[in-house]
């Protein structure tokens, strides 16, 4: 295996233990609670992931199948991937971003589904990373709406990110929550 691949491979473990670890601090009743009408809720947390994480496996798969048949090779840099995606910057919860309509949780799911389809993306997205290896994901690029052009490799730093700013924000609902609880 590429240590490009393996690098993504380990942060994406690392990440998504994080976020379970944020998960587990809220108390399994409060997981469907919104801590305010216009906030989410863990479970809408665990929706959104399971979102971007399945479309983010999905390009990929798309990706990497057409560039196996256009003839694209393996890479032959093993230089670290993650200093190449800004992470700090994507994990900064100061800056606001709202999500975009197709990337919403619009299902009223209870945390458990909304933790087994992130679980199930997760799964897929780290299968589609592993099949990946052979090509050179430097090569094959995607635009984000607010890092502009990323190549694939950092498409999965970006993932692992992901959950690790989602995870910062379940620990801002658990903190609400609470708040809200020591009221009247």
């Amino acid at each position: 295996m590429h240590t490009r691949i393996q690098e993504l491979l380990d942060h994406l473990s690392t990440t998504h233990q994080l976020l379970l670890a944020a998960v587990e601090g809220v108390p399994v009743a409060l997981r469907g609670r919104r801590p305010a009408p216009e906030r989410w809720s863990v479970a809408e947390v665990l929706q959104h992931l399971a979102i971007v994480d399945g479309r983010i496996a999905a390009n990929l798969t798309k990706r990497v199948a057409a560039a196996r048949s256009d003839g694209i090779g393996p890479d032959r840099d093993t230089s670290a991937i993650l200093p190449t995606i800004d992470l700090s910057r994507l994990r900064d919860r100061t800056a606001k971003v709202a999500a975009p309509p197709p990337i919403l949780p619009l299902e009223t799911l209870d945390e458990a589904t909304a933790r087994q389809r992130l679980e199930s993306a997760h799964a897929t997205l780290c299968d589609a990373v592993r099949a990946s290896d052979g090509v050179d994901l430097v090569s094959l690029t995607t635009p984000h709406p607010l890092f502009g052009e990323m190549h694939l490799y950092q498409w999965i730093a970006f993932a692992g990110g992901h959950e690790v700013r989602h995870a910062a924000q379940i620990t801002e609902i658990a903190d609400a929550l609470n708040a809200n609880a020591g009221r009247p």
